[in-house]
């Protein structure tokens, strides 16, 4: 029995000691995390590289040596002591207020609670010094590692369904873009960075595009809506916003967010506002502001908040190799692209009609420079989007093969959903050309598809569960039409029509 204690006994501090190795390994990660963020001075909200050297004071509040310096110049009525000052201030840059006269008054704990313990959200990661790189690390961005743009393609068509231009001229941007960020200069000849602007209809795939673009790249992304950009001064986002936004989807590493790409979509929504009896906040303004973001340079920006104030952090962001992709509907544009080809329109048997354009769908292929400044986008901003292109207008086939080509098909979503019910779920030739009629009706592209699925597997999903015979579903034309149901196939059995439908 004594030795079965002592056997425990042993198993029991045995115990007690691996809980605290892992305890201290845990405490030694969150220390390393910590370590990776700049301090951040708790008054002016300075970062470390930006304020200098912190002075840390109890419960991890930091205080910049500017911030410390007029504390002690309003505390000059206390007559302190030199003695004093040197006892207070010790030799790793911290300081006992508990030994200073006066401030005993203050409690530290609830200094503390009101944000002395300020969140990573809003802290900056350090910066790799010269020796850091030194070191023998792999550089950030390897030249060799950038995909090709016949590779980036071909992973873009497992995901987006057609638009075989827009995903050509896509690819092979991206892919000098990131070349001339990986060797920055070539032969001492400087190449301009390659932001594009995209035009096409809504439902399209433009922002579907640039996310699947990022993924694949694996950079951060921020997309933004340019509706919600306003002029300094004025309720709503200021311009800096979108670069803010970069900065936190890629972890407020500094670094990492000047090589990833901004997307802004409805730019379309900028454009110039042709009264002129209003002051234009949202519009001609905010393309002006954003003319030194898309050509490069050196913007402050707030961390971990999209406006700038007294209470957040601000740091120096370098939108140089940042790749700025702009996107828009521009529903207008089409009838100024008619009337600028139908200018040569005259009288007589050689004349051109003027419905020759009404009922094409791909007008914006044809789209021009001198017609969006027509449609009210200013030339400077234009200047800066060198690369533009548009994509197509969705036609019943392409909507047939976004429900069920890509790789997150719409049908193959609902499928695993079923399947988890252990029911097979298929879809008839005649089903889903249904689909796309009703889609195309709607004009509203390919988020018409989603909404028209979701209205005829309603009833489905919700009685599947009800009984465990059923096997397979099958949704035909007929009840996309109305005309009939969909055909219900029990285990083990024939397949029957549910006539509960009709």
């Amino acid at each position: 029995m004594d030795k079965y204690n002592d056997e425990f006994d042993f198993r029991e501090v045995k115990d007690d000691e691996t809980d605290s190795a892992d305890q201290n390994a845990l405490t030694e990660q969150k220390e390393e995390k910590e370590s990776d963020y700049e301090d951040v001075c708790y008054i002016c909200h300075r970062p470390e590289s930006v304020a200098g050297k912190m002075i840390h004071i109890p419960n991890d509040i930091c205080i910049c040596s500017d911030c410390m310096q007029r504390t002690f110049d309003s505390m000059s009525a206390w007559n302190m002591t030199p003695s004093d000052d040197a006892h207070n201030m010790n030799m790793n840059n911290s300081i006992d207020l508990s030994k200073i006269p006066g401030i005993s008054m203050i409690n530290l704990s609830d200094l503390g609670s009101f944000g002395g313990f300020m969140p990573n959200s809003q802290k900056v990661k350090k910066k790799k010094t010269a020796e850091d790189k030194k070191k023998g690390e792999e550089p950030v961005l390897d030249i060799k590692n950038i995909p090709p743009p016949h590779k980036i393609k071909a992973e873009l068509d497992e995901y987006v369904v057609g638009q075989e231009y827009a995903k050509k001229v896509m690819s092979v941007a991206v892919y000098n873009h990131y070349k001339r960020v990986a060797t920055n200069t070539m032969d001492e000849i400087e190449i301009e960075k390659s932001n594009m602007l995209m035009i096409g209809p809504t439902g399209s795939g433009k922002t579907y595009l640039v996310r699947t673009l990022a993924k694949l790249l694996d950079v951060p992304l921020a997309i933004t809506d340019a509706t919600s950009l306003t002029e300094a001064g004025y309720i709503g986002d200021d311009i800096e916003s979108v670069v803010s936004k970069l900065l936190a989807a890629a972890d407020n590493d500094v670094e990492k967010a000047e090589r990833g790409i901004i997307f802004i979509d409805e730019i379309d929504k900028l454009a110039k506002k042709h009264n002129a009896n209003q002051r234009d906040v949202s519009g001609e303004s905010v393309q002006q502001g954003m003319l030194k973001l898309l050509e490069g340079a050196e913007v402050e920006v707030p961390v971990g908040a999209s406006s700038k104030n007294a209470m957040v952090p601000m740091t120096m962001v370098n939108t140089r190799n940042i790749l700025f992709i702009c996107g828009g509907a521009f529903p207008d544009l089409e009838n100024i692209i008619k009337e600028r080809l139908n200018k040569s329109s005259s009288m007589g048997f050689m004349a051109d009609l003027k419905d020759k354009y009404d009922g094409e769908e791909n007008l914006l292929r044809q789209a021009t420079v001198e017609d969006l400044r027509n449609f009210g986008m200013i030339p400077e901003f234009i200047g800066r989007l060198p690369i533009l292109f548009s994509l197509d207008a969705l036609d019943e086939d392409m909507l047939v093969r976004i429900l069920k080509e890509p790789k997150n098909a719409i049908i193959k979503q609902y499928q695993k959903l079923l399947e988890l019910d252990e029911v097979k779920l298929e879809f008839d030739d005649s089903a889903l050309y249904a689909i796309a009629r009703k889609a195309k009706e709607r004009e509203l592209g390919a988020r018409a598809l989603r909404a028209i699925i979701e209205e005829y597997m309603l009833d489905i999903m919700y009685e599947i569960p009800k009984d465990d015979n059923i096997g397979t579903v099958t949704i035909t034309g007929d009840y996309i039409e109305g005309k009939g149901g969909p055909i219900i196939g029990m285990r083990g059995t024939l397949a029957i029509e549910d006539r509960a439908g009709e």
